[in-house]
């Protein structure tokens, strides 16, 4: 190994969860701060636990009933349309012709 090219290494650098959790282990940072662990992860205790920093899930949440609102109102649209269109064609095409 060459000299004075490698980080420092720290044999008992602490990893530090959200949860309160903390590991030792040898890094070439002497404290790391995580937000999840394996005590807290989702995929081994089978509880769900968000760590939203960004608000990504507010945002997706927010647009996700944005979409249903506005298909429903669409839906609502074409029903009306069609609706107006039969009536339309009920008194005959010189109507059809005039609504164009």
């Amino acid at each position: 190994m060459k000299p004075k090219i490698h980080p420092q290494y720290y044999p008992q650098a602490t990893i530090t969860c959200a949860c309160g959790k903390v590991y030792t282990t040898g890094s070439t940072v002497e404290k790391i701060q995580i937000e999840v662990c394996a005590a807290c992860h989702p995929f081994y205790t089978g509880k769900q636990k968000l760590v939203d920093a960004a608000r990504r899930v507010d945002k997706f949440q927010r647009r996700a009933e944005l979409k249903e609102t506005t298909a429903a109102l669409r839906k609502g649209r074409a029903v009306k349309h069609a609706a107006l269109r039969i009536k339309r064609a009920e008194k005959g095409p010189k109507a059809e012709e005039e609504a164009r």
